[in-house]
């Protein structure tokens, strides 16, 4: 057997723009079990290979491989179908796209491992390694940051596939290559920073670079929200009588906000801007409207019972204690305290840390898409005001994003949250706002984020659905990685996009320390002994009375 690194190993058969199949030389059965000098078998799915003509090289990656049926009483002959990446240069520098297409009789050789490290080092320059091929594990994977987080990125797999592995790796390595990185992460299942019983602080990230809020000690005030989040929370848009709610609430709320903040001379005041407000004086002002009545109670005003459902709403909100952290804030009283919240929110507080996880796994299911749009919109307005956005780039991690950036349909409830989100994923690379969506079900995430999303990290996903909506999201050439989603391993993925140099199969690097999002061990907990085993059930009930984890 020919033993050079860059052996051949086959020769072109057919060649079109849509595929290439090449033919396996022919070898005993022993040799085709034997690996190669780089470690992969020959012909296996994975690998690269190297398509040779006429001093030029294209890069491709075998996606197929089967045995024909044989003709002329000939054995059937080993086929692969192969994936063109883009072309090699003679100074080994790879590029993109494929120009020059070979024609069939053009050799393939086997690809070596330290032919394939440059080409996965192009970013090497940066610092940013997030781990190793899958087929090769010490060619290291290199990320462009600029591209990956200015140009924001999704992360999608089903669960178990690793997601919170992956995620938690992503920025540990970030923080160590840029210590002066601003992160902020929405923990919506406590997995990134928690509490245990005994009610120490736990955190998957170094305990200097992360601080951890309570999104209700944050206090997102209410008057943050703009009228169309307002009108999302207290208005049912099916209701006959919403037009003229929704008309009364922003005339309300314009003479509100201009009552109470005559002393900051905002000259274009707008019933969007972000100052206070008095929530109790909104009330009996639609009070007042729906029970008006005149001529000594001959006569109903014109908007008598109009706002039923809205005070019922209302009332029911301002009277769940849950709600306490929008609804009765302590400390975000007045207009002036909107910069200290900002401070608390991008990491410049006390203590500063280069990573904010705002915990929201105590907020109610139901206000999670205000309250995470109401984080974006922070995040997003922030630097849209800063002067120095350039020198100062945040990047907002979104976990579960199917849940608040749904995608557009009949339902219009939250119309007004998936719009914000849609703004910073159109918009926010221009102020300095990088965009994470991270997901297991693609098929019910915004459209319009996905399609401004420059890089996928695609991890395992078994749905035909879920792959078929990835599938065209990808350029044309790369389209066939998809059907491989469903064989990766946990941690493992394929990279698609602008942060790497080609489509990447690579493993992560598992992180240190893990996040709080282990599977529990059934085997393990159904083999104790039951007198080892204590339960609290008290302990239990107490904390789903007070809403505690």
């Amino acid at each position: 057997m020919n033993t050079e690194e860059n052996r051949i190993i086959g020769y072109l058969s057919i060649s079109t723009t849509k595929e290439m199949v090449a033919e396996l030389i022919e070898l005993s059965q022993a040799e085709y079990s034997t690996p190669m000098p780089d470690g992969t078998l020959m012909g296996q799915i994975g690998s690269f290979v190297s398509i040779e003509q006429g001093g030029f090289k294209v890069l491709g990656q075998i996606m197929n491989i089967w045995r024909d049926d044989g003709q002329g009483g000939r054995p059937g002959r080993r086929q692969i179908r192969l994936l063109p990446l883009g072309e090699i240069l003679p100074s080994g520098e790879f590029i993109h796209g494929v120009r020059r297409y070979p024609t069939p009789g053009a050799v393939l050789r086997s690809v070596p491992s330290e032919q394939l490290t440059p080409l996965f080092a192009e970013f090497e320059k940066y610092g940013y390694e997030v781990g190793s091929l899958s087929m090769k594990k010490d060619v290291p994977v290199f990320l462009n940051p600029n591209s990956l987080f200015g140009r924001h990125f999704a992360i999608l797999g089903q669960s178990g596939s690793g997601k919170s592995w992956t995620v938690t790796s992503l920025i540990q390595r970030a923080v160590k290559a840029m210590p002066n990185a601003h992160i902020i992460m929405l923990d919506l299942h406590g997995e990134y920073c928690w509490i245990d019983r005994h009610n120490k602080l736990h955190a998957a990230f170094d305990p200097r670079s992360v601080r951890h809020i309570d999104v209700r000690e944050l206090e997102i005030p209410f008057w943050l929200l703009t009228f169309q989040e307002i009108a999302d929370l207290l208005i049912d848009r099916a209701d006959p009588g919403s037009s003229v709610q929704l008309a009364f609430l922003r005339q309300v709320l314009f003479a509100l906000k201009k009552k109470a903040n005559g002393h900051l001379d905002i000259s274009r005041l707008s019933v969007d801007s972000p100052v206070y407000f008095s929530l109790k004086e909104m009330y009996l002002h639609f009070k007042k409207a729906n029970e008006q009545q005149m001529d000594f109670g001959k006569a109903k005003g014109p908007l008598f019972g109009q706002f039923d459902e809205f005070l019922i709403k209302l009332e029911s909100k301002l009277n769940d204690a849950r709600y306490d952290f929008l609804f009765k804030p302590k400390r975000r009283n007045k207009s002036e305290t909107l910069s200290d919240l900002l401070r608390d929110f991008v990491g410049m507080g006390h203590p500063k840390a280069q990573i904010t996880v705002l915990d929201l796994s105590a907020i109610p299911a139901d206000v999670r898409p205000t309250i995470a749009s109401q984080i974006s919109k922070l995040a997003y307005e922030f630097n849209f005001w800063n002067p120095d956005r350039y020198d100062f780039p945040i990047v907002l991690f979104c976990e579960e994003a199917h849940s608040y950036i749904p995608r557009e349909s009949d339902d219009i409830q939250y119309q007004g949250t998936r719009k914000a989100m849609e703004r910073i994923a159109k918009e926010g690379r221009k102020y300095g706002v990088g965009l994470v969506v991270i997901s297991q079900r693609p098929t019910d995430l915004s459209e319009t984020v996905l399609a401004q999303c420059g890089t996928f990290l695609c991890m395992r996903l078994s749905n035909p659905d879920d792959q078929n909506y990835i599938r065209k999201l990808m350029p044309a050439g790369e389209q066939d990685l998809v059907d491989s989603l469903s064989s990766l391993g946990r941690g493992e993925m394929i990279v698609m996009g602008e942060a790497i140099p080609l489509p990447t199969r690579f493993q992560m690097h598992v992180p240190n320390p893990p996040p709080h999002s282990n599977d529990s061990d059934y085997h393990m907990a159904w083999s104790k002994n039951q007198n080892e085993v204590i339960i609290d059930i008290e302990d239990i009930a107490d904390r789903w009375r007070r809403q505690l984890r």
